[in-house]
Formats: structure tokens, sequence, C-alpha cells
């Protein structure tokens, strides 16, 4: 486990991000954080796909009148006596136009060892905010605060940014502290637990890293009884193009090995499949069930270590 022996807090991330305006490609921003950890590796390991968010308010001139639409509209309903035509009038005397984020989140990761969950992550969006539409439509007037918020008819303006591109840190995990936390919540191992397990003890651990395919989102859930409950999923960042392993229907023996070690291969480490296999990703379960009758049987094509690991999710199977 990595000694802390660095400073890295939420506060020191998030005033880097504010101090750095946005690259096409985030080199400066990963050189900074390499800065702050010279003795660990610092990459970037995945840019999410492009999202949008409800943004702020400003005036026909671009000039800010709220960073949070949501906050002002709530804030501004009582303040004209929770009366939402006394609200749509005073909007439309401002002449207020609704703005909109849209951005993607970089994953950093810091490898702090060789073992599955031997690295923390950095969540930190990439943000540009753009006009939207006017706050309220003289065609199609909100019936509510809701449809205020979020109308289901807008009416578009053409478009222009407001400010300039910016970076919003958002989250840091250290993969093994917040796994320790996950698993006091469990009576058997958490999937995800189960999974860097495997990957330490496979042929796949021996050759590769995990954070170099694998990374982390944590998220929350529901309970059945209503409770927030803290979760985690496995988040693959391979961008080779690897083959769909479909149509298995009768391969076994020496075709169905050699099927399997191409997409190792490809994918750059031994024992690949099978973790595809258990993210559902590319590999079907039936190819496991496959692999077992084989080593079962005549065939002895999977090193022991991998065949051990194999035969234990045959017995209690799992997915993440």
């Amino acid at each position: 486990m990595i000694e802390q022996t660095f400073q890295l807090d939420g506060q020191q991330l998030a005033k880097l991000c504010k101090n750095i305006l946005p690259d096409q490609s985030d080199e400066l921003l990963l050189a900074k954080i390499q800065a702050l950890v010279p003795d660990y590796r610092v990459r970037l390991a995945r840019t999410g796909n492009e999202w949008y968010r409800l943004g702020g308010i400003v005036d026909m001139h671009g000039n800010r009148v709220a960073n949070d639409l949501v906050e002002w509209t709530e804030r501004t309903f009582i303040e004209c006596g929770k009366d939402l035509q006394t609200l749509i009038d005073h909007t439309r005397e401002q002449q207020l136009i609704a703005t909109r984020q849209t951005g993607n989140t970089l994953y950093f990761v810091i490898q702090t060892g060789s073992k599955a969950a031997d690295f923390i992550q950095l969540d930190i969006d990439k943000i540009r905010e753009m006009s939207d539409r006017l706050l309220v439509s003289a065609v199609h007037p909100p019936e509510d605060l809701e449809e205020f918020i979020d109308p289901l008819e807008p009416e578009c303006i053409d478009t222009f940014g407001i400010g300039t591109a910016r970076y919003l840190y958002r989250r840091k995990t250290d993969v093994i502290v917040f796994m320790e936390e996950i698993n006091k919540y469990h009576l058997d191992p958490h999937p995800v637990q189960r999974f860097m397990d495997d990957w330490n003890r496979s042929g796949a651990g021996q050759q590769a890293v995990l954070s170099d395919d694998w990374i982390v989102r944590p998220f929350r859930n529901t309970g059945r009884f209503g409770e927030q409950q803290i979760n985690v999923e496995l988040i693959n960042t391979q961008t080779k193009n690897l083959p769909q392993l479909d149509g298995l229907q009768g391969k076994k023996g020496l075709a169905l090995h050699n099927l399997l070690t191409r997409f190792d291969r490809q994918a750059g480490y031994p024992f690949a499949w099978f973790f595809y296999m258990v993210k559902g990703k590319l590999v079907p379960p039936q190819c496991g069930v496959a692999v077992y009758k084989d080593i079962s049987g005549d065939f002895s094509y999977l090193p022991e270590r991998d065949a051990t690991v194999l035969t234990d999710w045959i017995h209690v199977p799992y997915s993440v």
C-alpha cells in the first residue's frame, strides 16, 4: 500500500484546476498533477463521453446574472412571493438567457504499486458554457416551476460562448481505501473486489497493471429500504479494436484455445478474455463454461493459476 508522503488533497487539486486554462490535449494539467507527485506515474486514463448539464443565467449581452439556474429560480420565486406569473414577468423584463454546460470528465490515474487496487484516481471535469435558450419562452410559457427550470418546448437562440473553458475538480478516489470501505457493507466480497483479487492471482496480474485498462466509477444507489448506499463499478478504458467473441457454439479444444489466445494478444495481457467476460463485454459467459469443460477433460491449455480462477467462477459465478 502507498505511503502517503505527499500532499494531494481536494482543496489543493481544486485550486490547481482553477488556475489552469484548458488546452486541446490537457498536457499542461497532466504535467501540473505529475509535479505534485514526482515519484509516481501519472497518466490520463480516459476522457469520458460529452455530457450536458443545466448551467446558469446571463443577460442579453452575456453578462453573468447567476451561476446556478436552479438555485436562482428557487430563490427568486420566493422573492416574487411564490407567484409564478410574477417570476415570469420579471424574467421577461430582464430578457434573461439560460445557459448550458457541456463537457467531458477526465480520469487521471496515479499508479502507486503493482497490485490491482494500487492506484489513486482523479476525476476532473473539462467544462464549456454556452447560451442555450430564452429563460422564458414567449410562445410556450412554463406552467410550473419544474417547467421553468427545464422546459419541454424551449425557445432557442443563436448560440454564443460564455467565458472560457475551465477545469473543475470533482473527486479523488484512493482505490485501496475506497474498497476497504465498500467491503464493510458486504458479507461476501463485492464483485469489484473479487475482480481485483482474481486479477492479482491470475496471469493478468503477473504481466499487466489493472489501471492501464480498467478504472473505477464510485456512485450511490438506493437500497431496499430507501437507504443511500455507496457502490462502485469498473469501466474499461481499452481503445484497441478487440474482437467480439460470439458464435462459439461447438468451439472447443485447440480451436477455442487459439481464439482466446488471439483475443489476449490483442488485449495485451494473458487471461484478458476472462475479465472481459466477467464485465459482460465482448466475451459471453458460455465461453467460460466451454473452457472449463475443456480443462476438465482432455485439454490443459490454461496455466494452473488461471484454471483455479476460472474454476472458482464456475462454482460461484459473478459479474461486474
